[in-house]
């Protein structure tokens, strides 16, 4: 591991300013990703800013209804919180299905959000990637790549974004807080992961030494009747092969209101808007939820060994929506 130094900060302004002088710095929160890319050489920040004591741990409500979730919430507070697990059952639900508690104890939302996207050949300098050397090409896609990415690729990059936490976010329109040096500002979490295209290396949106200060979602009744489904290659400690955060309200029959997120299909957590079109208004049905998924993932483009993603998301949108459909017509009577 390469030398470098470490210094603990106890302000946002402080933050943002030795941040903002050292290009080569890193934020550290939990480090539960950081800390393993520098272990393998693939990241070497010549300083880590400790942001941890930054008085940003507060889960509070806004005054439209919603939730504002500081940076450095662990994920563990932010999945036991009761006003989450009330409003937003499926983020609850999407942090306890990541990683391991110990590792949910340290981790921090705001560094959630900026864990790499990556795969086995990003994760290894011995290997050329796209992202870790842009122009050096990348091997998965004649390579394993069978947890791979089959919406919004590119020729460049086709791996995954990680999070669950993120999947659940998409779904319910989070929006992202930041501090920089020239002031504060604002991103959608749809507008914050940038599309993969021909620069892979470039993951977000935020500004150059920007810290993320914290997230806010905006109310949703919709998401309180809500799930998270993640299915795994092992029970425990592994990534999603495929994931659903989903909300529904049914009445008479009817959708009136929906929303969807596939985890583990693409580069950042991918917001299911066409099924979301195709289903507004619609009947609650088993055939409509299958067409919904038909439509989202008609843009699908597999590789030789990952085309079964297409099928599993499309039985995972039956599922979830059928299981909500019956929770909310049920709740209505």
């Amino acid at each position: 591991m390469r030398e470098f130094g470490y210094e603990r900060v106890y302000d946002v302004p402080g933050a943002v300013a030795l941040l903002g002088a050292d290009p080569d710095a890193r934020l550290l929160g939990g480090g539960t990703n950081l800390v393993d890319l520098m272990k393998t050489g693939v990241e070497r920040p010549a300083r880590l800013i400790d942001v941890r004591d930054l008085p940003l741990d507060r889960i509070e409500a806004t005054q439209d209804g919603g939730l504002h979730i500081g940076a450095t919430v662990t994920n563990s507070d932010l999945a036991a919180h009761p006003e989450v697990r009330r409003r937003y059952p499926a983020l609850a639900q999407a942090v306890l299905a990541g990683a391991s508690g110990q590792l949910r104890n340290m981790a921090t939302v705001g560094g959630n959000l900026l864990q790499r996207t990556r795969c086995g050949y990003f994760a290894d300098p011995a290997q050329p990637c796209n992202k870790r050397v842009p122009g050096s090409g990348c091997p998965a896609i004649k390579g394993e790549h069978h947890n791979h990415a089959i919406l919004g690729a590119s020729e460049q990059c086709v791996a995954v974004h990680p999070s669950d936490m993120g999947v659940a976010l998409a779904a319910f329109d989070a929006v992202v807080s930041y501090e920089t040096t020239d002031g504060s500002g604002e991103l959608p979490l749809a507008a914050f992961y940038l599309p993969v295209g021909d620069t892979p290396h470039l993951e977000t949106a935020l500004p150059p030494g920007a810290l993320i200060t914290g997230i806010t979602l905006p109310s949703a009744p919709v998401a309180a009747h809500s799930r998270y489904r993640k299915v795994r290659e092992r029970a425990s400690y592994a990534f999603a092969i495929g994931s659903i955060a989903a909300a529904l309200d049914v009445r008479d029959g009817l959708v009136r209101d929906v929303r969807l997120a596939f985890g583990a299909v693409a580069s950042r957590p991918w917001r299911a808007r066409e099924a979301e079109r195709v289903l507004a208004g619609g009947p609650a049905s088993a055939d409509a939820f299958a067409a919904a998924a038909d439509a989202e993932l008609a843009a699908a483009e597999a590789l030789p060994h990952n085309g079964y993603k297409v099928t599993l998301l499309r039985n995972l949108v039956v599922a979830v929506l059928t299981e909500l459909s019956e929770l909310t017509e049920e709740a209505a009577r």
